[in-house]
């Protein structure tokens, strides 16, 4: 197993960061930012940084660097072309602890964003710079987003994990996310997301992790999103026992608002369910999701907002002697509980290795993305948003729930009602905001670009 010699400057251990600033000021508020260039890098971690909350800082990974083309970052550098992230495989060591000198602390992790089923190069570089924190996973980094085959990513994804673990034994603890939550999430049941996410952590401990974050994407219904995030931390305890693990919210993943409000509030709502939940960490969307690369003052906007709800939940919460709010469910045998523990447990009846078990089920079709094109995924289940914005079963193809889905015959989803369901979280949000309504948390002034709500 190849070592990358730590520097000397390694920093803290991000899952401790983010369950330490969770004790003391609720759920960790973090961007998706990344660029190209060191300084503006540099910029953006300082300034979320410098945000008066608890934070955390994100390198996101240029595209060109997520496939492993390497001359074409060169090439577009060269050029002067900006990349949609950092080329952290490109840029030397030295510059990315430049880039870091003096920004991560006991009070601010920094974690590495990417998006690749062939991550050898970008945990290497990002061990060589000191960094310890990163994310993805066999099936969530490679189904949805190309055609490499499965037996590949889940390859990589060894070799990759076990570099992590064992620069490990030599420095911080290392800490890994799984995607597994979110891939194509606007249109995945979410006992889906769940047992993936769970999975994907099994696949990350038999390789030598044990600082684990399992990610859930928000949903339409806030009810829906609640049991899952429930049901996601139960089977976590479960499954679980010996890993120090947390659960990281993402801002809804599907087509975002184009007007200023519809974005604040969709944003609001997912403070609101990462405070409500328990849910230790929040990935965050910016204003300009739908439209382009969100500059660092909209990051830090979004931060702030989130932030601010977050507070103000807290400060708004029930005493303890005070009944739950309505639609909060206790834990317990959810329908998303059920179903996800079935899956997960189908999944390891097939093979000791997770790895190899998770390729048996999509080749048996134990596990299929509704609507995922790649070639090494059935297809044959679907899915349907009702009249209440929760996500159900339209046919299982092979997912076996028998038994605790209602399977008298397949619905049929049109291209129409496909397209609208894309859409529905779009166009819902962007209609209340032009009709001037707000929502529970409230919504900035579209001329106002710093947000602010009272506290």
């Amino acid at each position: 197993m190849p070592s990358v010699p730590p520097p000397a400057d390694r920093l803290p251990d991000f899952g401790s960061f983010v369950r330490e600033r969770h004790r003391a000021a609720g759920p960790v508020v973090q961007p998706r930012m990344g660029f190209s260039d060191p300084g503006a890098m540099r910029a953006g971690l300082l300034a979320t940084k410098e945000v008066a909350a608890a934070t955390a800082g994100t390198i996101t990974v240029d595209s060109y660097t997520r496939v492993g083309d390497l001359r074409a970052v060169a090439d577009a550098l060269t050029a002067g072309v900006s990349l949609n992230g950092y080329p952290i495989a490109h840029h030397s060591a030295a510059t990315t602890r430049d880039v870091l000198a003096g920004i991560p602390s006991a009070t601010f992790g920094v974690q590495v964003r990417h998006g690749s089923p062939a991550p050898f190069d970008i945990v290497t570089s990002l061990l060589a710079a000191g960094l310890n924190a990163t994310e993805g996973g066999p099936v969530s980094y490679c189904l949805p987003y190309g055609r490499t085959p499965l037996t590949e990513s889940v390859r990589n994804w060894e070799v990759s994990c076990r570099l992590l673990a064992h620069n490990g034994e030599t420095g911080a603890r290392p800490h890994l996310e799984t995607f597994g939550g979110c891939m194509m999430g606007q249109l995945c049941p979410p006992s889906l997301l769940v047992a993936i996410s769970v999975l994907e952590a099994l696949f990350f401990r038999q390789h030598g992790l044990h600082s684990i974050s399992v990610s859930y994407a928000q949903q339409p219904s806030p009810e829906q999103n609640r049991e899952a995030i429930a049901a996601l931390r139960r089977l976590c305890r479960r499954f679980l026992p010996d890993v120090e693990w947390h659960v990281v919210l993402y801002t809804y993943m599907g087509v975002y608002p184009t007007t200023v409000n519809g974005a604040y509030r969709l944003l609001g709502e997912a403070a609101e369910l990462a405070a409500s939940t328990g849910t230790e960490r929040l990935i965050v969307k910016t204003v300009s999701e739908s439209s382009r690369i969100p500059t660092i003052e909209e990051n830090v906007a979004a931060l702030e907002y989130a932030a601010a709800v977050i507070r103000r939940w807290a400060r708004d919460r029930p005493a303890p002697d005070e009944p739950k709010g309505a639609g909060v469910p206790e834990p317990g045998d959810s329908q998303t509980y059920l179903e996800a523990l079935r899956l997960i447990e189908a999944v390891r009846e097939l093979d000791d290795d997770l790895g190899k078990a998770l390729i048996r089920a999509f080749r048996f079709g134990y596990l299929d993305i509704p609507y995922c094109l790649h070639p090494d995924n059935q297809g044959r289940c679907r899915s349907y948003l009702d009249d209440t914005g929760r996500i159900r079963w339209a046919d299982l193809g092979s997912l076996p729930l028998g038994g605790l889905v209602e399977t008298s015959g397949a619905r049929q989803v049109g291209s129409a009602e496909l397209l609208g369901a894309l859409s529905y979280v779009r166009r819902e949000y962007d209609r209340d905001a032009i009709a001037g309504t707000t929502g529970p948390t409230g919504a900035p002034n579209p001329a106002r670009p710093a947000v602010r709500i009272s506290e």
